[in-house]
């Protein structure tokens, strides 16, 4: 290993223009602004951390103050001004952390020092880090000065917030925003300097280390410094060791867990679920990568591995193609909805690996994926000792009535005391048989279930109805929980799981629909009948705005 013993971020940091990397376009219009003299009052460099803001402060600094000019500037034999401000001991160049210094008075000691003159540079420079973190007032006092300096007077800010500085603040100074670095660049970057600094470690983790920093140069350096570390003499840091060190998980077991997930396999998802999490995978950071594949499996088709930013693989990348060619988008835009919703429910349950679990139940049975029959069912059908279908239920008569509670003994050994009450909760599991749409919203109806009727009438459009299986299409109206909760009932009345599936095609039109075009057919066939012609003959105002069957008027 190198005899430098700095931490790698410190290690490498730039000293010169030509050692930045990502932003060339501010490069060029500095250095471009120093040749032909012009260079602004004020530099302010905005962008998010360890993107190069305060190391371009001070690489701007020299490149001002450098005695062989911005073309030649020091790199190895440092001149006396470069060495001086390389080290922060420059008596012109003063560097000061707004987070530590934010009042007026200090901004005001700051204005006090600029009225004298440099003493052995070009310019004195005033470097404020964090700038944002001044107050009011002392913004306000920099205003004068910061429009109208004295010649040898340059302020460079550098801030993560530029909403927070004032607009007159900004709009007297030359404002670079500084990009995220490209993953390709970063990668580049890092693999040079693992290599000079003799460390062994795969392409696969130099990738996953890029994805973890989102274009940090910084933070991708000192992952990079914990990764070389934790290797042993002559061991390459693998993709494996490398996700036990940053707490990161195999996408392909992602990829996974969703194929089980759309298959409606409950134990095979919590059993992957499971083993990502004792590799100590934060729930938070669970939830942003099922997010981030939910985005790939919605948008797979427009997308390449390269624009994927090293977070697929090849494999990966095609699995996921294969998996979404089956999928319904509006499925995986309702599972956005519910992972977006679960981000806010981790703060709720102090144990945040439980609602991670039922999240991960909670969308298998969202779109009516899960073929396996709940045990409670399957034990309740081993007690019977034989098939039992009982009578629709009928207010008048006793036959039925004894018949069910009959039925009723052979099923539980319970006590005949109030056989009324047995009876109708028996019949509220499994006595209803459901043969079609119009039984379904009858039965809805017959057991208070007003919103899901009001649903099924006005906002569901019926493609098919099967044995178990009900397939609709629907329209912006419908509920978000509608196919929870009717799932839920079904499974209730019926005693059997039932699957309802999003279409793609229009169905029927909505009974709501279908019965106001059947009342318009009968108001025209009666307009156009010759009793209602010999009344608009002696009545010739006459409308026939409505009709009502006689059952309508009870």
């Amino acid at each position: 290993m190198n005899k430098n013993n700095k931490v790698l971020a410190l290690k490498y940091r730039p000293s010169t223009f030509d050692e930045l990397i990502g932003q060339e376009v501010m490069v060029e219009t500095i250095k471009n602004s120093i040749l032909s003299n012009k260079t602004p009052n004020a530099y302010l460099f905005t962008g998010i951390r360890g993107v190069g803001k305060t190391t371009t402060a001070r690489i701007v600094a020299k490149a001002l103050n450098c005695i062989n000019g911005v073309e030649k500037i020091c790199k190895e034999n440092l001149c006396e001004n470069c060495e001086a401000i390389s080290n922060s001991n420059h008596i012109d160049v003063l560097e000061m952390d707004a987070a530590s210094k934010t009042g007026v008075e200090d901004v005001r000691d700051l204005i006090e020092f600029s009225r004298y003159g440099p003493t052995s540079a070009k310019y004195k420079i005033f470097i404020i880090d964090e700038v944002h973190m001044l107050s009011k007032q002392a913004f306000n006092a920099l205003l004068k000065t910061l429009e109208e300096p004295p010649e040898y007077l340059k302020f460079i800010f550098a801030t993560t917030e530029i909403k927070k500085i004032p607009i007159t603040v900004v709009s007297r100074c030359q404002r670079f925003d500084l990009s995220r670095i490209k993953s390709s660049e970063l990668f580049d970057f890092l693999k040079q300097i693992s290599l000079k600094e003799n460390g062994l470690i795969s392409d696969d983790a130099l990738k996953l280390i890029v994805k973890i920093s989102e274009g940090s140069v910084r933070d991708s350096l000192s992952l990079l410094d914990r990764g070389l570390l934790s290797n042993s003499e002559n061991e390459e840091l693998s993709l494996e060791k490398a996700q036990q060190i940053f707490g990161f998980f195999d996408k392909s077991k992602l990829i996974e867990l969703f194929k089980f997930i759309f298959e409606g396999n409950e134990a095979k998802v919590i059993d992957i679920y499971r083993k990502i999490y004792d590799q100590g995978v934060d729930p938070k950071v669970f939830i942003n990568d099922f997010l981030e594949l939910l985005y790939y499996f919605k948008n797979i088709n427009s997308l390449t591995v390269e624009s994927t930013n090293f977070a697929l693989n090849d494999v990966e990348f095609n699995e996921i193609k294969k998996i979404s060619e089956n999928l319904d988008s509006s499925s995986l835009i309702l599972f956005w909805q519910f992972t977006i919703k679960t981000l806010g429910e981790l703060d709720i349950v102090s144990n945040q690996n439980l609602t991670i679990e039922m999240f991960l139940l909670r969308l298998i049975y969202l779109t009516g994926v899960k073929e396996n029959k709940p045990q409670t069912q399957k034990k309740l059908k081993d007690e019977t000792s034989e098939k039992v279908e009982l009578p629709e239920i009928k207010s008048d008569g006793n036959s039925n009535s004894n018949k069910t509670i009959n039925q009723i003994k052979n099923i539980s050994q319970n006590k005949e005391t109030e056989p009324k009450k047995e009876t109708s909760k028996i019949e509220s599991i499994n006595t209803f048989k459901i043969t079609s749409f119009d039984d379904l919203i009858k039965i809805c109806n017959e057991n208070k279930e007003i919103k899901l009727k009001y649903e099924l009438e006005n906002n569901v459009n019926l493609v098919k109805f099967e044995k178990l299986r009900i397939e609709i299409s629907f329209n912006e109206k419908l509920d978000k929980n509608f196919i929870k909760d009717l799932t839920f009932k079904l499974q209730e009345w019926t005693g059997e799981r039932w699957i309802i599936t999003l279409s793609k095609a229009t169905g029927e039109i909505s009974l709501k629909e279908k019965l106001k075009k059947e009342k318009n057919q009968k108001i025209e066939t009666i307009q156009k009948s010759k009793f209602f012609l010999d009344l608009k003959e002696k009545f010739p105002d006459i409308k026939l705005i409505d009709i009502k069957e006689k059952s309508e008027d009870k």
